[in-house]
């Protein structure tokens, strides 16, 4: 760019011939600043405690770095948060690894983070007080989570590694004590990685569906030897933990020796304080089962014997008071004798009854006899002969009745008058409606004419004023058979 020179009246930039300070855009001074900072800071180990950390959706991490008196931003991007062996946490105090660089869009400078590790001891065993802290208050680790173990598993999972003495030892533990079918999940035990994958193993069990081709464990362990807090560190983390929590099958954490403790020793239904510990809780000794059984066996013969043995003696006690079977048969079988006796007299007695009944029953059964009683039949029949005028006399008698009958009945139909003009007002029940204040209290009325009937609806109106009606005219009485009309 050339040189610039003000002119007299200070108001333009005028180039000048020699100028040695060229004006520079701002983009140009940004990478000047940025390569500047970055060939003097191309590798730098800052120590501090974390604020605001925030992942973003593509996986960044995104953080500030800050002490006492100052504060660094930085930055790591998605493949080194990743390799992370821990959950980075505002307040937690780490030495990041990386590059400063400056950011032109903001005009500021930063870090890019390439790792980040927790900055001593005191500082890991913080973040781990406040990652229980917060896992216990959502329940991870409530007492009433814990599950009972099953008694004799005949499927135990283990989560460990399978080239380490840990796996031998379980194994030859399980050998001595009662032989089990064991599924080993091959995982990393420390290190990057080694977090999901036991993670991924814990829900991989309790995935398995029962009687698959693999089959489903009763009772899973988490095992690792032991080691130092750094080394444990993938029981402490989160995933872990919650998968344990979750878990649908049993656990046992077996972590580290006896003084050690991670907080997946918390989320397991038991806590071994070794591998081989437990191996010990996972089954029982066989050989004191199998002596168990023969004692029991021995026990039950020795109670069923004694309880032979005590009703065999009842038996015998009660069949000495019972009497002699003769003498119970005795007593029934003079009474049987006395009783065909009786039948023997019996039976003599009624057939004389019944043949002297026979004899007189047959003195009546003469011919003459017979003979002289349907004669008298014959006489009584032709002396009843039928008279037609007494006859006709009763028929005529029972005609004039039924005649008067019909006229009484013709007279009491209710539906006679509708001949004339009448209407049969019913309700909606079918029951006979008499008075105006019954009619409205119906919802529907049923008006029988005399060629059908029709529904109607009450109103509210007032009736009508009725008019006056014309006296009535005498009517003649007929005589005779004749019945008035009522209606």
């Amino acid at each position: 760019m050339p040189p610039y020179r003000e002119d007299e009246a200070g108001l333009l930039a005028v180039q000048t011939a020699g100028d040695n300070a060229p004006a520079l855009s701002i983009s140009e001074i940004s990478q000047l600043l940025k390569r500047t900072v970055e060939d003097r800071f191309g590798f730098v180990r800052v120590r501090g405690e974390l604020s605001g950390v925030k992942r973003a959706a593509s996986g960044h991490l995104y953080l500030s770095l800050k002490d006492e008196n100052a504060r660094l931003d930085g930055v790591m991007w998605r493949g080194g948060a990743q390799r992370l062996g821990f959950v980075p946490e505002d307040g937690v105090e780490v030495i990041a690894t990386g590059k400063l660089t400056t950011y032109p869009g903001r005009s500021n400078y930063q870090i890019v983070i390439e790792r980040m590790e927790i900055a001593g001891e005191g500082a890991l065993l913080a973040l781990l007080a406040k990652t229980k802290a917060r896992l216990e208050a959502e329940g991870l680790f409530a007492p009433t989570r814990k599950r009972p173990l099953p008694y004799l598993p005949r499927v135990i999972g283990v989560v460990t590694s399978p080239t380490g003495a840990v796996i031998r030892d379980i194994l030859h533990r399980l050998r001595d004590r009662f032989p089990t079918h064991v599924l080993v999940w091959p995982v990393l035990v420390q290190g990057p990685g080694a977090a999901a994958q036991i993670a991924a193993a814990v829900r991989g069990f309790s995935a398995l569906e029962p009687g698959g081709s693999v089959p489903r464990p009763d009772l899973v362990i988490v095992a690792r030897g032991g080691g130092s807090i750094e080394d444990l560190w993938c029981f402490n983390d989160e995933d872990v933990v919650r998968a344990i929590a979750a878990s649908t099958i049993p656990t046992i954490s077996a972590v580290g020796h006896e003084t050690d403790t991670t907080l997946a020793d918390f989320a397991a239904d038991v806590r071994a304080p070794t591998p081989t510990a437990a191996a010990e809780i996972a089954v029982p000794v066989r050989g004191e089962l199998i002596a168990g059984l023969a004692d029991l066996h021995a026990r039950k013969q020795r109670a069923v014997v004694r309880l032979l043995n005590l009703s065999r003696e009842r038996l015998e006690q009660r069949a000495r008071r019972l009497p002699a079977p003769q003498a119970l048969l005795e007593g029934q079988a003079q009474r049987l004798d006395d009783l065909g006796d009786r039948l023997r007299r019996a039976l003599v007695h009624r057939t004389g009854l019944a043949a002297t009944m026979l004899a007189q029953r047959s003195a009546g059964l003469r011919p003459a006899v017979l003979a002289a009683r349907l004669q008298r039949g014959r006489d009584r029949l032709a002396a009843q002969r039928l008279r037609p005028a007494a006859v006709l006399q009763r028929i005529e008698a029972a005609r004039t009745q039924v005649g008067a009958l019909d006229r009484l009945r013709r007279s009491l139909d209710p539906e006679a008058p509708l001949a004339r003009g009448y209407v049969l007002v019913k309700g909606a029940d079918g029951s006979l409606i008499r008075t105006r204040e019954a009619a409205a209290a119906q919802a529907l009325l049923h008006l029988k004419f005399a060629d059908g009937v029709l529904d109607a609806v009450p109103g509210n109106a007032p009736p009508p004023a009725a008019p006056p009606r014309p006296a009535p005219k005498p009517r003649s009485v007929p005589t005779g058979d004749a019945q008035p009309k009522l209606l």
